[in-house]
Formats: structure tokens, sequence, C-alpha cells
């Protein structure tokens, strides 16, 4: 059966919880809402502001994790006391009661059996006081994993620094300070992010959504301080309870799109075998490549 993904053309707060209530799901108890905060200098994040109406919509909590830079040169969300700072510089604590889950240890580790490249996967522990998990993603580039979607969210946005040195170095090193000189190959860090994603969206089977906004189509991600403007017009918002699919149906807006400016971008995507998260993703078991999608 094809997953469903919803589609919307009408990039608002209003139309991002249109697309949340076309899933006719209620997620219970206690929610931890999955957002990029930004990094500091970054101009192409989605703000607070944007976000509110679908945060207040669940009454969730807005969860991050610090970064693995080990260098203050390219951001300052690697250390917390100046990842909060940055938090309350961009008017995350000014709206919502935000969790940065790793801001003490220890981490938990949730072991990845069958997993392709990474035995265990190292979360913030905050994690496992929540009930579900509302993904928001910002659709755009990434520098090493082509793009970033609902799958980067579930994997290195929710893993501890250590557990994204292990992801980026796929396995080898959980210490941010070596990670870098252990690059993952482009297939090993497409299949630690498909590894590690496997374990949030397991843990909150039944209880999870996702959503992804395409706007601000920068070939960067929101976690560089200096990124790329948008090479792209914006093309929508959608939702789905499958984080494969959801993904999927992103990358096709982009290839079907005639904007000249998709040329740049899926260069971006390809260079890196980004498809290849979404390829290692469906072999894993929890989603489908195989979609439905609604246009609202």
């Amino acid at each position: 059966m094809r997953s469903k993904v919803y589609f919307t053309r009408e990039i608002t707060p209003e139309s991002v919880v249109k697309l949340y209530r076309a899933l006719g799901v209620e997620l219970p108890g206690r929610v931890a809402v999955k957002v990029h905060s930004g990094e500091k200098g970054n101009q192409n994040f989605l703000h607070p502001e944007f976000w509110r109406p679908m945060v207040e919509e669940v009454h969730g909590t807005v969860v991050e994790c610090n970064t693995a830079y080990g260098d203050n040169s390219v951001g300052v969300r690697d250390h917390t006391e100046s990842h909060r700072k940055l938090l309350e510089e961009h008017g995350w604590t000014r709206y919502f009661d935000v969790d940065l889950m790793d801001a003490e240890g220890p981490d938990v580790v949730w072991p990845i059996p069958g997993g392709k490249v990474l035995k265990e996967n190292h979360l913030g522990r905050n994690i496992e006081r929540y009930d579900s998990m509302l993904v928001l993603a910002h659709f755009k580039g990434h520098p090493m994993g082509g793009y970033g979607g609902a799958l980067k969210q579930l994997s290195i946005g929710c893993a501890s620094a250590r557990g994204k040195a292990l992801i980026h170095s796929a396995g080898k090193t959980d210490d941010r300070f070596e990670t870098w000189k252990q690059h993952a190959s482009p297939v090993e860090f497409p299949e630690a992010m498909a590894d590690a994603a496997m374990t949030v969206a397991e843990h909150f089977r039944g209880r999870i959504a996702y959503i992804n906004v395409m706007k601000n189509l920068s070939v960067d991600c929101d976690c560089c301080a200096v990124a790329e403007d948008p090479c792209m017009r914006d093309i929508g918002v959608l939702s789905s309870l499958d984080p494969v699919a959801i993904d999927q149906a992103c990358i096709d807006l982009v290839v079907a799109s005639d904007d000249p400016g998709k040329e740049h971008f899926m260069e971006r995507v390809n260079s890196r075998n980004g498809i290849h998260t979404i390829e290692a993703a469906a072999d894993l078991g929890y989603g489908s490549r195989e979609y439905e999608l609604i246009e609202l």
C-alpha cells in the first residue's frame, strides 16, 4: 500500500496546521516537537513565529540537541551554554518550552539490530521523557548529506553530540574532535543516517508525524553559519506519517519543477549521494518510497 503524503502550495503557519490535521491523528501525551533552531548567522532557517501555531496545536515542547562541530569557528550550538543563549536570541524560548535533550548526560543508547553501518544510536537522554513526536523539517540542501528533511531530523537531529559524531564517522568514533578526521564514505554516511533515524521512528511508531516545508531552498543546511542563498523558488508544505515517503515526495517535487535553480539544488543532492539515505531507510523497512500525493 502506498503511503499518503498531503501537499499544499500555500506556505503559511495556518497551512502547516491544516496539513497536520489532514493526517487524522492526535499525538498522545507529552509531545516532543523536533525543529531546527538555526545556527548563529544562518539566514534561511524557519523562525519560531512560523512554527508557533503548529507547536501550540499539539501543546508540544520544542526539542533540540547539541552539535558535534568541535570548533567554535563554525557555530555556537556545540556547547550547552552558548546553544541555550542562541535559542533565546532566535526567539524559541520566547514562545515555547524548549528542551535541549542532551544538555546533561549520560546519553540514551539505543541498539540498532540489523543496522547497515551502526550498531547503536546515542541520543539526548531526555527523548525518553516524551510519549510522541512531531517532526518539523525545513527541507533544503545539506553540505554532507546532500539534502535535509524528515530523515535528517530523526537521525542527526535527535542524536546527542556523541551520536552525531558516530553518524558522521559511520560508527568509527563518538569523539566530536576526531569524527571530522574519520569522515564516512558517500555510501556509509547516508546509511548511518538511515540507521539512526530508524531507532527514533520505531521508538515512536504509531505516535509520530512528519511535516516538511519546502521554503528557502538553499543547497546549504540551517546548520551553516555561512549559507548560500536559496537557489529555487518556494514549493510548498507536505505532511505524512511516513518519513521515507515525505522525503521522496520532496525530491520528486524538486525534480518535477521547471525552476532553473533545480539543477544546482540536485547537483548538491546527487554529488553527496543524498538519495541513498532514502533508499537505505526504505530497505530497512520503516517507510516506503511509494506514495500517493494528495494536493489540498
